[in-house]
């Protein structure tokens, strides 16, 4: 393997992937166990593939923001290590497939030479940061969501807080009430508000909390109307130690923010966030606002010519532009069918840029790009550019512009393929319904599996993967689901489920909606108005036939793509970590934690080491539970337990009860002399729970 440790100029960084090359080889050689090793991978970026022995690399892009260079040294690294395919991911990532588990510490390091991140892609941790792709740009926002972003993309990167939660936080902002970012379905999402207070603007957000789709979806709730800006980042660290605290650990289906929320409710929950601010180190956190600038490129004189097809031209103009609201300049979309892009046409493309657009790309929700500051002279060049790229198709963010997940292609969890049917669906609208190309009001989103990855729930028209049987075969099928979208200002609609079909009868089943759409669909009414004017049974009629299995020809026993039989095969999904209940690893762990304290103490970082001084004691406590079979599925749980099986029945002698012992990390400020003291008595804890747990192990072997 390279050399990599001399080319990294971030300590922090360096440490990482020595790290994740020590713990590969301590997998590797049966030292740790492999669903403890998932948990550090998956926070690495690091996801499994349904195909055994490679590994998905999730490439993180805080609000989606990639330069030309940076598009460039991911293409050359996907060469490299991967296949030479890019997937945009509606997470505004970047997906490589395919790769050695053994080049992954390499490979990162690569990335980071141009400043580009794995760090908490994937994993019971603090995801990706969103936000609309217009921020900045937009002439209808009442500021740049773009800093408040990047703040909270960096404070939280490596928190301690945030690396091992019961399940994944996804976080977003939008940049005004159109809500393009979805607010709605994230566990913390936030939509840019204004108001003035003695003739003093102030901004702050609406706050959105414990939303989230797969197979339960839910809408947030609004936890503020408005937050001032200065109380962001406090308020998203208190929420995520509440969550880290109180949230599900054993259940993984139950573990998100939205069942805590749903649990104990809004007011409480808040409550909670309310007692843990003693222990948020900033009570206030002013966001730099001036983030790098983005380089405008220079003002040229280009030929004079004529596209070779004039109407063609028009109607790209009309579909994948807007003026933004710097004057004289243009936001350009590039639809990427599937979010799918090859490595040499990536290049082509930076290069492109470079010439005629801004260094500051932004990837889309919908798995396209967003080029920005292209001036109005620089259009008709530009598009004949990616004209030659393939890449100036028509109808960006409309119906012809399908979001799709990779399915059964790479991941564990899809059961029906989703990325040939999005294929086809397009086709069908193309050739069949050309006019629809303008229609930006139908969405149309398919997920591989009920875990809405394509976010089929927030679609007007959504498909997610599923099967069915007919005698002893098994026949690929699609659940076909209605009616959601976004309404506006943190507002929106989960889509019905209204009829399930065999998968290749997805083109039929679109034709049905749009011809009775056209038909019956008074004079400009939207697509969800009008199904929800006629009503769920409505749509179950008009499909009916469609769903009647009793006439299924042959091959529609075969998924799309597919030359044989269907057969699930469904594996182990790695959306989030497998939580490790064996007493040795949980002893491992809390040693592992205390050292970590040290450190973080030796560098200044009190608040961080108070929270992996806590940890240390919530690890050891829960191997001395689970020695006694007392299974605990969070740590409220485990600290109320410890009290009633050690502390009250004398096993385990401390001073006060293990509930005010450990609970100090919220009830006294973060300071040094705190946090001396807190690691101290961790330690001789840990120190007693290791020598119990020793002593235990000794009688049973006698």
């Amino acid at each position: 393997m390279k050399s990599f440790r001399t080319e990294i100029e971030n300590p922090l960084v360096e440490k990482d992937i020595i790290d994740l090359e020590k713990k590969i080889g301590e997998f590797k050689s049966g030292s740790i166990s492999d669903q403890k090793f998932r948990s550090l991978r998956l926070a690495r970026g690091i996801y499994g593939q349904r195909q055994p022995g490679v590994q998905m690399i999730r490439i993180k892009l805080p609000y989606g923001r990639v330069t030309p260079k940076q598009l460039i040294a991911i293409s050359n690294i996907s060469d490299e290590y991967s296949t030479g395919i890019l997937h945009l991911t509606t997470r505004q990532d970047v997906q490589i497939h395919y790769v050695s588990l053994d080049r992954t510490p390499e490979l990162w390091a690569r990335l980071e030479e141009d400043d580009i991140t794995i760090r908490e892609a994937c994993g019971n941790t603090v995801r990706n940061v969103t936000a609309s792709d217009k921020a900045g740009i937009d002439p209808n926002e009442p500021f740049d969501v773009t800093p408040y972003a990047h703040a909270v993309f960096s404070y939280f990167l490596r928190k301690p807080f945030g690396q091992e939660l019961g399940r994944k936080i996804k976080i977003a902002f939008s940049n005004s009430e159109e809500d393009t970012a979805f607010s709605y379905i994230h566990d913390i999402g936030f939509i840019p508000k204004v108001k003035m207070e003695n003739e003093v603007e102030e901004r702050g957000f609406k706050v959105l909390l414990g939303g989230g789709l797969g197979a339960q979806p839910f809408l947030a709730q609004t936890a503020f109307e408005f937050l001032p800006e200065n109380k962001v980042i406090p308020f998203i660290e208190a929420a995520l130690r509440v969550f880290d605290r109180h949230g599900e650990r054993i259940s993984r289906h139950k573990a998100r923010l939205k069942f805590l929320i749903n649990k104990i409710g809004l007011a409480e929950f808040l409550n909670l966030v309310d007692e843990e601010s003693k222990a948020v180190i900033h009570k206030e956190y002013t966001i730099n606002r001036n983030i790098p600038l983005t380089t405008v490129p220079e003002r040229k004189t280009y030929s004079t010519f004529r596209p070779l097809d004039e109407a063609s031209y028009r109607i790209w103009l009309a579909t994948n532009t807007f003026h933004q609201k710097q004057a004289g300049f243009l936001g350009v979309y590039v639809k990427v069918l599937l979010g799918n892009i090859s490595t040499a046409k990536a290049r082509q493309l930076a290069d492109v840029i470079s010439l005629y657009a801004a260094d500051d790309v932004r990837i889309t929700i919908n798995q396209g790009f967003l080029l920005r500051f292209v001036r109005e002279a620089a259009l008709l060049p530009l598009y004949i550019e990616l004209l030659k790229l393939q890449l100036a198709e028509p109808g960006f963010n409309s119906i012809a512009d399908i979001t799709a997940c990779p399915g059964t292609d790479t991941c564990n969890l899809g059961i029906s393929n989703s990325t040939q049917v999005a294929k086809e669906l397009e086709r069908v609208i193309v050739e069949e319904y050309p006019q629809l190309i303008h229609n930006n009001d139908i969405k149309i989103k398919i997920s591989g599996c009920m875990n809405s990855c394509g976010q089929h729930s927030l679609a007007q028209i959504g498909f997610h993967g599923s099967s069915f049987k007919v005698g002893a075969h098994v026949v690929p099928a699609l659940q076909v689901l209605l009616g959601g979208g976004t309404v506006g200002n943190g507002i929106g609609r989960i889509s019905d489920k209204v009829i399930k079909v065999a998968s290749k009868r997805a083109p039929e089943v679109l034709r049905t909606l749009l011809d009775d759409y056209k038909l019956n669909a008074e004079n400009g009414e939207k697509f969800n108005t009008y199904y929800e004017r006629n009503g769920e049974n409505y749509f179950y009629q008009l499909l009916k036939t469609l769903g009647n299995n009793s006439d299924l020809m042959d091959e529609e026993y075969i998924d799309w793509g597919g030359i044989e039989k269907f057969k699930t095969a469904i594996g182990v999904g790695e959306c989030a970590s497998v939580i490790i209940d064996l007493v040795a690893t949980l002893i491992y762990e809390a040693e592992e934690k205390l050292e970590w304290s040290a450190e973080a103490f030796d560098a200044g970082s009190w608040n961080d080491s108070i929270y992996h001084s806590y940890s240390a004691l919530i690890s050891a406590a829960k191997a001395l539970l689970l020695d006694k079979e007392v299974h605990v599925n969070t740590q409220h749980g485990i600290i109320n337990d410890f009290d009633k099986y050690f502390i009250e029945t004398g096993d385990v002698i401390l001073e006060n009860s293990f509930r005010e012992f450990a609970l100090q990390i919220n009830q006294r400020e973060p300071s040094k002399e705190f946090a001396e003291e807190y690691f101290d008595s961790a330690k001789a804890f840990f120190v007693r729970a290791k020598e119990y747990r020793q002593q235990k192990v000794k009688l049973l072997t006698i």
